[in-house]
């Protein structure tokens, strides 16, 4: 259904702009914007996606990937369609690239959701698949539900987001998680159709100027973005300029999409990654979309020991104590925790929660 814009301003040549991301696209009447879901109509801009979805499921959080928020707890997934970006590598290429309306099978208000959460017993729920960005007036509608009904949210996003929406987007949100996608301009050009300037900016804002729990994924693609001196480079920045607390992960690739050209992330790439991170002041870096118990596992940042062993997604062992500290040398662990674990595991359930339009 169509939904009030927010976040555009006219033009003087009758055009009007949408100020949501750094796009800044602008649009006759009946036009939509890049990415696809916000359309002018009339002297405004509506969002086409409100109130409709790719689909529900139950996920563990650390799928998003989080590691440090309410770990082993399970998470109410879904995403709407469309996106701001162009990667060409999309890994859910057929969600955030579609423009075949009919995928949004599942209708749903704000209220709707957050009460299948709690019935769910999920603890939180992720705006995820696509990019919540441009569907930011839905997903914050549902974030002060949820809030309301004691229920989390998380953003799974590139972070691709104007300075008009930002303060008002990420308010509403418990966690996010960031793909920083790249490291250089040429990467974030060629591969993404995007700008790496504005993702740091919101990397610097959520960490800097809300309350927002931060962890940051790189996807790994080999000779794209993998060498020592990218990885090293965006290490040293999010240490310098986020916090050496703040969580990196760094995830598989796999041929998808347009980009079908390059063979699967290595093992190797990824415990080189880490390795290198680690080195340059990082304190939890983790590695994704393959089985790796080390790589997944949380240390104490004081004695080393570990604190949450995982086995994929599922939690082996938890011993953080109730204040959220090291057993054995009280050392705090920066994060969102609970007093225990979940138990949520490695399952992925398929919801429906489908109302009357």
């Amino acid at each position: 259904m169509n939904h009030p814009g927010r976040w555009w301003h006219a033009l003087p040549d009758g055009r009007i702009q949408c100020d949501l991301c750094p796009r800044q696209c602008r649009l006759h009447e009946g036009q939509r914007a890049a990415c696809f879901v916000r359309q002018r109509e009339g002297d405004a801009i509506v969002l086409t996606t409100w109130g409709r979805s790719s689909g529900f499921c139950l996920d563990p959080i650390e799928k998003k990937p989080l590691n440090h928020f309410l770990p082993g707890s399970s998470v109410l997934s879904f995403g709407t369609a469309g996106c701001n970006l162009a990667c060409k590598f999309c890994q859910n290429w057929d969600i955030s690239k579609s423009r075949d309306m009919d995928r949004l099978m599942d209708t749903a208000t704000p209220a709707h959701i957050a009460h299948a959460a709690i019935a769910a017993r999920a603890d939180s729920v992720a705006f995820t698949y696509n990019d919540p960005v441009i569907f930011a007036e839905y997903a914050i509608d549902i974030a002060r539900e949820c809030r309301h009904a004691g229920v989390k949210t998380v953003a799974v996003t590139a972070g691709y987001i104007g300075e008009a929406a930002r303060e008002e987007f990420f308010a509403a949100m418990d966690a996010t998680n960031i793909d920083l996608k790249g490291f250089t301009e040429a990467f974030y050009t060629q591969l993404t159709g995007a700008r790496l300037g504005p993702v740091l900016d919101t990397l610097r804002y959520v960490h800097h100027h809300t309350d927002t729990w931060l962890e940051i994924t790189t996807l790994l693609i080999p000779d794209a973005n993998d060498s020592d001196e990218e990885i090293t480079a965006l290490s040293q920045w999010v240490a310098r300029e986020l916090s050496p607390e703040v969580p990196l992960h760094f995830t598989a690739f796999h041929p998808d999409f347009k980009l079908t050209d390059r063979p699967p992330t290595p093992h190797a790439t990824l415990t080189r990654a880490r390795a290198i991170a680690r080195r340059e002041g990082l304190r939890h870096v983790y590695v994704g979309n393959v089985r790796d118990r080390e790589g997944a596992t949380t240390y104490c940042t004081g004695c080393g020991k570990a604190l949450i062993v995982r086995d994929g997604y599922a939690i082996v062992d938890y011993r953080l104590n109730a204040a959220g500290r090291c057993p054995d040398c009280g050392t705090p662990l920066e994060g969102r925790f609970g007093a225990h674990a979940g138990h949520f595991g490695n399952r992925r359930i398929p919801i429906r929660i489908a109302v009357a339009a």
